[in-house]
């Protein structure tokens, strides 16, 4: 008789099969360039400036598609350059329209998150540099009457996330969305996380049926199929059927080229000190760590600063303004250490992050390759990614490797890991003199770092208990006295386990 993993592998390698059958790579979308593009002069210029020669492959082949005015269902990695697809032809629309700010929205691109919409908006504004078209966002957190009023003077490319964008359809009277040619929904598969379907639908009812459809997603789900289809009915006009452009779709999770990829097995009673430790060492390097959960990061961005190591952290109990401006910041700097939850990050491209560190384990293989995309992305792209298991976790390397995803183990007691070992050896044996103790006693004697260190520990546990591989990822397996410790905390505060798990209550927060 198989067991669970044993099952779930096996029909990870016939959908495998079935992918290496199907996939064709189209050999002409190869050294294509830009300049090559049926274009404007003002848009080329742009992309110039930008420093874009040579097209990606999803770049190559939605494009020409796109530029005639066809629905496209695209689908491609994170990093792929996914964001320039569909933003030069919608750009390219509105100035082969002529549209001005009296014609009001002809292009509206929604995105799953405020950190996201933001990003695209900074992309399409260096774009549109030399155009006359307009440009806006509405966003969840933003001052909504200096939307209303932007959205007077006439937006033509609006980006928005899916509530604030429903919200002026419905009550912004001054909202111009009729003249819409083109609809853009990016990270498709991040909509379902976050529980925007229902809104999406709403949006689907108000806006005009002969337009352009883009859709793009990370990876294709049976629920993205549901709401491409539901989006290309209601495009009753169109005659012709959407287009669908799947890149790396037999590769989806093979390894960033150029990216270094590895995990250390680590006693849940010195994590921390091994995360302290590298991040102290990595002070001048451009770092993400990932959290299972907001009060993780709440946590340990907490912890790290009152011990002197500064860091961004972003999770959903803060000020709605503060997320998208950490996460500006971190784009904007060459070095600095991002604290944060998968789905705070879903879908971003930031530039240039040295290393990724997944200090609580992902949910399944694919978030491993969304986390480790934001190391390292595009093509030419080099980083490290470093993956903390504990001996209990190792079963999860099976599954990576299914995943075509093979990862270097590193001892930290051995010298072969560069600049890091020697470092970590020094403040593991630290830690036996005055690191968990003391630890403990610097949270335990601050009351707010107490009840941040509980509260982390409760999530932590409901997490790990909602995990979707509980063969291999057993809270009855924990350790809680040592995962306690890892937390600073002498004692495990009581946790019900017949509770709904924390993580899914605190990643709606952060939408």
């Amino acid at each position: 008789m198989c067991t669970p993993v044993q099952e779930e592998l096996h029909r990870r390698e016939l959908e495998s099969e079935d992918e290496n059958e199907d996939h064709e790579v189209d050999e002409m979308s190869k050294d294509k360039l830009f300049s090559e593009l049926p274009i404007s002069e003002l848009t080329s210029r742009a992309i110039r400036e930008m420093n874009y020669t040579h097209l990606t492959e999803i770049q190559a082949r939605s494009i020409p598609h796109l530029l005639d005015g066809k629905d496209v269902m695209g689908t491609a990695k994170t990093g792929s350059g996914k964001t320039l697809a569909f933003l030069i032809p919608a750009i390219e629309l509105l100035y082969q329209l002529r549209f001005s700010p009296r014609d009001g929205t002809g292009v509206v691109v929604v995105c799953p998150t405020r950190e996201l919409a933001i990003q695209k908006h900074n992309v399409a504004k260096e774009l549109m540099k030399y155009h006359s078209q307009t440009l806006g966002y509405v966003i969840g957190g933003n001052n909504r009457r200096s939307e209303v009023d932007q959205l007077l003077k006439g937006v033509n490319l609006l980006v928005a996330t899916p509530g604030r964008l429903l919200d002026h359809l419905q009550n912004t009277k001054s909202f111009i969305y009729k003249s819409l040619k083109c609809l853009v929904i990016d990270g498709v598969d991040c909509m379902f996380e976050l529980n925007f379907e229902e809104d999406m639908k709403q949006i689907f009812k108000h806006l005009p049926l002969n337009r352009q459809t883009v859709l793009f997603s990370a990876r294709q789900t049976p629920e993205v199929e549901n709401l491409a289809k539901l989006t290309f009915e209601k495009n009753e006009e169109s005659k012709e059927k959407p287009v669908y452009v799947g890149v790396d779709s037999d590769n989806s999770n093979a390894a960033v080229e150029g990216l270094q990829q590895g995990y250390c097995v680590i006693s849940s009673e010195k994590r921390f000190l091994v995360l302290y430790a590298l991040l102290k060492k990595k002070q001048n390097k451009k770092i993400m760590v990932f959290f299972s959960s907001c009060n993780s990061v709440k946590f340990h961005a907490e912890l790290l600063n009152f011990l002197q190591i500064e860091c961004y952290g972003i999770h959903g109990k803060q000020r709605q303004q503060d997320p998208a401006t950490t996460f500006l910041n971190f784009c904007k700097s060459e070095k600095g250490i991002l604290l944060c939850s998968n789905v705070a990050t879903r879908g971003l491209d930031i530039p240039d992050v040295d290393y990724t560190v997944q200090y609580d384990p992902p949910d399944e293989p694919e978030d491993y390759i969304h986390r480790v995309g934001r190391t390292a992305p595009g093509d030419k792209g080099k980083g490290s990614a470093l993956l903390f298991l504990l001996p209990e976790e190792l079963e999860f390397l099976t599954y990576l490797k299914v995943a075509r995803v093979t990862l270097t183990e590193y001892k930290i007691n051995q010298e072969r890991v560069p600049n890091l070992q020697s470092h970590l050896v020094i403040h593991l044996l630290c830690g036996c003199c005055m690191g968990v103790v003391k630890q403990e006693n610097i949270v335990g004697g601050n009351y707010f770092l107490h009840r941040s260190a509980k509260e982390a520990y409760r999530s932590y546990v409901l997490a790990y208990d909602s995990h979707s591989m509980k063969d291999i990822f057993n809270v009855r397996q924990l350790d809680l006295q040592k995962v306690a410790a890892s937390y600073c905390l002498q004692n495990p505060p009581r946790v019900d386990l017949d509770l709904e798990s924390s993580q899914t209550l605190e990643e709606d927060e952060e939408s």
